[in-house]
């Protein structure tokens, strides 16, 4: 039995949310910040850092690999909706169907000008019967996926429930030790019932 719920969000509970509590609805589409590391640098240029320094930054802190371009360039991010896209919407879908543009062409400027929108830049990855795709994305600030830091969230939609709008941290050694823990609990309490 495989499971991989720290493949997404970390110790956040996102496909099993999915799976799970909206378990009876159909998920018609979903979209969120899916990497903190780059999550962490938009919301540093919203302090008035440049991208190389924010990015400086998030390596110092350790939220950045020494090479961190599948982070910026929005890879990690399409890996993960392709995940998300195949095990919560049952599509087959491949990284090679996500249309991709990463946050490295990102400047100050543009932070600003969304700002005076009263919204924030964020690199959203998307997935519905149109769209698959990770970009940069105007949020309104209001918005419940529009988090700081190294946070993720998405927002799932459904036929019935309509919105409901998941948090928390993506990456850390005891974030994913969580998500191992709670795999392993799940693999455990299927052989006991079986």
């Amino acid at each position: 039995m495989l499971r991989f719920s720290g493949t997404v969000g970390g110790g956040t509970p996102v496909l099993e949310f999915a799976k799970h509590c909206l378990k009876g609805d159909k998920i018609t589409s979903f979209m969120g910040i899916l990497n903190g590391t780059t999550n962490y640098i938009l919301t540093k240029m919203t302090e008035g850092l440049t991208f190389e320094e924010s990015l400086k930054d998030a390596k110092v802190k350790g939220y950045a690999e020494a090479e961190v371009s599948l982070d910026i360039n929005g890879d990690d991010a399409a890996a993960k909706l392709v995940i998300m896209a195949n095990w919560i919407m049952g599509y087959k879908v491949t990284i090679k169907d996500v249309y991709k543009k990463g946050i490295s062409d990102i400047k100050l400027k543009d932070i600003e000008d969304a700002i005076k929108k009263k919204k924030n830049i964020k690199l959203i990855a998307k997935c519905d019967a149109n769209d698959l795709f990770v970009k940069p994305f105007l949020i309104s600030k209001e918005d419940p996926i529009c988090v700081n830091g190294t946070l993720n969230a998405v927002t799932f939609k459904s036929e019935h429930s309509g919105e409901q709008t998941i948090i928390g941290r993506g990456a850390g050694g005891t974030e994913t030790a969580s998500a191992i823990l709670r795999d392993l609990i799940e693999i455990k309490e299927n052989f006991v019932s079986l």
